[in-house]
């Protein structure tokens, strides 16, 4: 009988009979444990762990100090509790969610690969975790782009429909349409190990996948691209030029009555500035969310996974974390540090000053006289401009 030593690093081990031998190193069988595992679960360690390792903890550091922040001035001032910073105050949640949790789990994996330590209940919680964010991030960003359209071009139904009640039942909703959304990509996963061969078993190739057909995560994949980043793109865009127009007709409507003075000058550079900013906050949605999905939709498609193929997903796969935790960053760079409001209160936090008083002192006195100055501004210009431009300013100021 023939005698052989399983998962050798060579086949010295193994009898003589040169046809023997020949048919067994050419197998499985003369590949050492760690070898038989990097053939078909690729290498243990991602070879661009470094370099990651220094991007993540960087997006770590800015990106949970930027939303810890802006929590903390919205918690902290009752003043910045507006409609619209309770959308931020959420999408602030999802970031910080994303970066506590998520970023450490997937650093991790960068480092060791396999086996999965956590079980099928910690495969369940980072795949229904990353799901949940990942869509509630989306329809919050989507949620406020919807806010900012009513305040400007519908000024007055905002006054009236835009309530804190109605923020808190609006985020309350995206937040369990987030959950609920998250579960069926959530059951289709599971850890799986290698098949036993040579009567072995492998427990150490543990890796959090999909395990069920392939079919239905393909499916979701598509659905979840069309609805959670193909649509609220198309919203954002539509309502960001909707908004950019009614600004455009409001500073026409403006210099028509007061001319190119000072004040005139001044409100022309400002709605430039918001037309830029929505300009944007549309390629930065798009940027970092576009290759997320194309990373899915990618890994979904591909059937005959050739070495190629393998080292194309593996950049895309990376850039597609890059960008997607570089999101949680640059969401509060965005909507809230280039605020001057918010810039205000992250001095006081940060120099622990309390000027409370003085802050709200300065919004308060900014809200009141709002209405007198715009009204004198268009004080013989059209109804439509009047009240609708005079409702407008006071929203904006007071949010």
């Amino acid at each position: 009988s023939i005698t052989f030593e399983l998962f050798s690093s060579n086949c010295t081990n193994i009898s003589q009979n040169a046809s023997v031998l020949l048919c067994l190193c050419q197998s499985d069988l003369c590949l050492s444990r760690s070898a038989y595992l990097e053939k078909y679960l690729g290498p243990c360690r991602s070879p661009f762990f470094l370099p990651m390792c220094v991007t993540y903890l960087l997006i770590f550091v800015v990106g949970v100090l930027g939303n810890s922040l802006t929590c903390i001035v919205i918690a902290r001032h009752r003043v910045m509790r507006t409609t619209t910073n309770y959308y931020l105050f959420s999408l602030a949640i999802s970031d910080l969610l994303v970066l506590l949790l998520g970023l450490p789990l997937e650093l991790y994996e960068l480092w060791s690969n396999y086996p999965f330590l956590f079980g099928v209940a910690g495969c369940y919680f980072k795949t229904c975790l990353f799901e949940t964010v990942c869509f509630a991030s989306v329809l919050n960003v989507t949620a406020l782009s919807v806010e900012r359209y009513r305040a400007v071009v519908h000024p007055l139904q905002a006054k009236h429909v835009a309530t804190h009640a109605h923020a808190k039942r609006v985020i309350l909703v995206l937040w369990a349409v987030s959950l609920l959304c998250a579960l069926p990509n959530t059951s289709l996963h599971s850890v799986e190990t290698l098949k036993p061969r040579f009567g072995l078993t492998f427990p150490d190739s543990g890796v959090c996948t999909v395990v069920h057909d392939r079919w239905i995560y393909n499916l979701l994949v598509q659905v979840t691209a069309l609805l959670f980043f193909i649509l609220p793109m198309l919203t954002i865009t539509v309502l960001y030029v909707l908004i950019g127009l009614q600004l455009h007709r409001e500073r026409d409507c403006f210099d028509s009555k007061i001319g190119l003075n000072q004040d005139g000058i001044h409100q022309r550079a400002r709605h430039r500035q918001v037309t830029k900013m929505l300009c944007a906050l549309v390629i930065v949605f798009g940027i970092c969310w576009a290759p997320f999905h194309i990373d899915r939709v990618m890994w979904s498609y591909i059937d005959d996974w050739t070495a190629e193929n393998h080292h194309v997903f593996e950049y895309v796969h990376l850039l597609s974390g890059v960008f997607f935790y570089l999101s949680s960053v640059v969401n509060p760079i965005l909507y809230n540090l280039m605020s001057s409001r918010f810039r205000e209160m992250f001095r006081e936090v940060v120099c622990q000053k309390d000027h409370r008083q003085l802050s709200i002192s300065k919004v308060t006195l900014r809200s009141v006289w709002s209405i007198p100055s715009c009204i004198t501004s268009c004080l013989h210009a059209s109804e439509k401009c009047s009240v609708r431009w005079c409702v407008k300013k006071t929203i904006v100021s007071s949010q």
